[in-house]
């Protein structure tokens, strides 16, 4: 049976454990593409990983811990971790055997204390046939021939072991935020032109750094992160839009630079693999600009439109260094829906009727923007009429199949006039 030694012995400096650490559960999250296991332990742990093969397994082994009973197994859905084993080793440690359906690259740390958890030992399990980072290259770029569909990616704020804020009744923020993305995208997907496209569609972690990329690799238009705030005062409440700040940019800059052979291969569909410092510092900091107006035009919209269902806490767009706003060429924003931390919002958030109009409200700052700056090579751009000599409302239904209260709705006219010149959508 052949072995391979994939980690020996991840050490905290420090004394020696005194004695038996306890290890009091383990937390499974299953994303699409890699399987995150957190064990709840009582002090920072000394162990080792260990690959097996035929049949795949990862062999965990924890110095001095005492045995987990009855470990947590893994839900059906699980496309990595087929089951967890526990069992006592050479009297004082403990070895945790995780069976798996497939290959996997393993990755493991550990976490110190935080406000909700204790120590906890971090195992991640990644599929081995997944590259671990893909570039957004040319050659990956999908290239459409036709008329494309607007896509907006969802981003649900938090998710896994990383619930986010915690309001008074107990409401996570990971749930909240998972909850509107769903409703918003199916908004979406609904709208003709338009397709949404979830960064996260389940109960699990993904790195900032990864929502970036995955709405890089989708071709979005546009970015959404969506949370709910907290404060230490709970008579704090309101909506907020963020963009990036102008720090944030430059340090995104920086970093792009630096690294721009390995992931920031095409900045707007330019590659940057043969340009020199100079020169694509130049290429960013337009793209950039281009990003930051398309941004704080769509902020501009959606918190006028959340000002209408719900207090604002700030009137103006805010700017923040928020990594998951950090996309050099999609106009990103991150929503802060209400404060969870308010136990009247906390109510409100998990009132179905209140996230209709939530969404609702998003829809529309949506539509507006889109309405003014939606890629010329995209339906959603294609479906207009401008109005000349001699149209009428509803000669322009019949011609295009549409009900006239359906074109009053997408153009917000609240009479059947018009005015030659005038652009009206199609829904």
């Amino acid at each position: 049976m052949p072995r391979i030694l994939f980690l020996v012995c991840c050490l905290l400096a420090g004394p020696a454990l005194a004695g038996q650490a306890r290890v009091d559960g383990i937390r499974i999250w299953a994303a699409p593409d890699n399987t995150r296991l957190v064990f709840d332990v009582s002090e920072p742990v000394a162990h080792s990983l260990l690959i097996l093969k035929n049949p795949h397994r990862v062999v965990v082994d924890i110095d001095a811990a005492k045995l987990i009973p009855d470990p947590t197994q893994p839900g059906k859905d699980d496309g990595l971790l087929q089951r967890v084993r526990a069992a006592a080793r050479n009297g004082d440690d403990l070895r945790v055997v995780l069976d798996l359906n497939r290959q996997v690259r393993p990755k493991s740390f550990l976490l110190r204390p935080n406000e909700q958890y204790g120590h906890r030992l971090v195992i991640d399990l990644h599929d081995a046939e997944q590259s671990p980072a893909r570039k957004v290259t040319a050659s990956s770029v999908q290239i459409h021939s036709g008329p494309r569909d607007v896509v907006i990616a969802i981003d649900a704020g938090h998710g896994g072991e990383d619930p986010g804020a915690i309001g008074k009744r107990g409401t996570r923020e990971k749930n909240i935020t998972l909850a509107l993305a769903r409703r918003l995208a199916a908004r979406i997907d609904r709208e003709p032109g338009m397709r949404a496209v979830l960064i996260r569609d389940g109960d699990y972690y993904i790195s900032l750094r990864k929502r970036i990329r995955k709405a890089r690799e989708a071709r979005a238009d546009l970015f959404i992160s969506i949370h709910a705030d907290a404060f230490t005062k709970r008579s704090v409440k309101g909506s907020s839009v963020f963009v990036l700040s102008q720090r944030g940019a430059s340090s995104e800059m920086a970093r792009l630079i630096a690294k721009r052979e390995n992931e920031a291969d095409l900045i707007g569909g330019v590659s940057l693999d043969d340009k020199d410092d100079l020169l694509a510092r130049v290429l960013i900091d337009l793209q950039q600009s281009v990003t930051y107006e398309g941004s704080v035009r769509f902020a501009r919209e959606s918190l006028r439109e959340l000002g209408r269902i719900n207090t604002l806490h700030k009137k103006h767009v805010e700017k923040a260094g928020f990594a998951v706003l950090k996309a050099p060429d999609i106009p990103s924003v991150l929503v802060e829906t209400a404060f969870i931390s308010n136990p009247q919002e906390e109510r409100r958030l998990n009132d179905t009727a209140f996230q209709e109009r939530l969404t609702a409200a998003l829809m529309k700052g949506i539509l507006r923007y889109f309405d003014q700056v939606a890629p010329v090579n995209t339906r959603f751009a294609q479906r207009r009429h401008v109005i000349r000599r001699g149209d009428t409302l509803s000669e322009i239904a019949t011609t295009y199949n549409v009900p006239v209260d359906n074109l009053r709705v997408a153009n917000n006219l609240r009479t059947d006039t018009i005015r030659i010149g005038q652009v009206l959508r199609i829904p």
